[in-house]
């Protein structure tokens, strides 16, 4: 039986802050809960009755689960990524695509600064260190100083932007970008002269086909056995295999990662390097982050669901 109100199709897990709010709109599918029996049974019914679909920048939504809801209005990306989501054949279908920029600009920023200052001086390890006892067996190895570092962020884009400003006491600073910006910072027209200029490469950039495997291994052989990458931007622009030879052979001195190729698989080789601090895609994963972003998503979908214009959403995140 076709549902009485708009059907949204949910395609992987969000906050129950959101996930309430979501339920007061629509009946909502958990889609990412069904078998593919599951799924192909319920379109056979309720195809027609769905309105929008609520997913993640790292999930999207396929060209094929697009195509088959006809009444579709909305796809809303609780997230800024849209590698996953076929913008063209969105638009051909009259599919709005809504994001949630700003909001999670501060704690990416933020994360990528952990990152670093957590691989340079070793944290993760050192605090296992302490717990197991190991430290009355003798004193932590020596780490590498932060500040004198020489920064390369690859996208000045929002993310980009605010790390450049938390990371310019700390060292000095340069950027590469499909474009020159007006930024106080040295411009390099690619990223493999940003990798020889700098010793600490971090990666902001969005996930597209140009930017695929950006960081690959002549990169990592740029940076050598004293400087380290950093990426919390898509798995997709690192060439993983080649990261994992560069950090084995020490040709590549260490890499501080969010995101990965095939997440949440991470390959055990890239595990076992000591040379790593490896995070699960948790950049923007605070309290206060996810719940603005769970608003600017129901922002999109009630714009949609009453007809009113796509909402033109205010970055929340200033230059410090």
């Amino acid at each position: 039986m076709t549902p009485s109100r708009a059907s949204a199709l949910q395609l992987c897990p969000f906050s129950p802050y959101l996930e309430a709010a979501l339920n007061e709109r629509f009946t909502v599918v958990r889609w990412f809960a069904l078998s593919d029996a599951e799924r192909t049974a319920w379109l056979a019914q309720g195809a027609g009755s769905v309105r929008a679909v609520i997913t993640g920048g790292h999930v999207g939504c396929s060209n094929a689960l697009m195509k088959a809801l006809p009444s579709l209005g909305i796809i809303a990306i609780n997230g800024v990524g849209v590698d996953k989501v076929d913008l063209q054949l969105a638009r051909s279908r009259g599919v709005r695509v809504g994001t949630t920029p700003g909001a999670l600009t501060d704690d990416v920023a933020d994360l990528a600064v952990g990152l670093i200052i957590g691989l340079l001086r070793g944290i993760p390890a050192a605090e296992v260190y302490v717990r197991s006892g190991e430290w009355v067996k003798g004193e932590w190895p020596l780490g590498r100083k932060v500040s004198g570092r020489r920064f390369g962020i690859v996208g000045l884009g929002h993310i980009g932007t605010a790390l450049a400003i938390r990371l310019a006491p700390f060292g000095e600073v340069a950027y590469t970008n499909p474009k020159p910006k007006n930024a106080p910072y040295p411009y390099h027209a690619d990223v493999l002269s940003l990798a020889r200029a700098c010793n600490t490469l971090i990666l902001t950039c969005p996930a597209t086909a140009a930017t695929r495997h950006l960081a690959n291994a002549a990169v990592f052989d740029a940076l050598g056995p004293q400087g380290c990458l950093v990426n919390v931007a898509r798995g997709s622009v690192v060439d993983q295999t080649a990261l994992i030879a560069a950090l084995q052979a020490g040709r590549l001195g260490g890499a501080a990662l969010d995101v990965y190729e095939e997440e949440p698989n991470v390959p055990e080789a890239l595990r076992l390097c000591p040379n790593t601090v490896l995070t699960p895609h948790m950049a923007s994963a605070t309290h206060e982050t996810r719940t603005r972003m769970a608003d600017i998503v129901l922002q999109h979908l009630d714009a949609c669901l009453s007809g009113a214009p796509e909402p033109v959403i205010q970055h929340s995140s200033s230059p410090r």
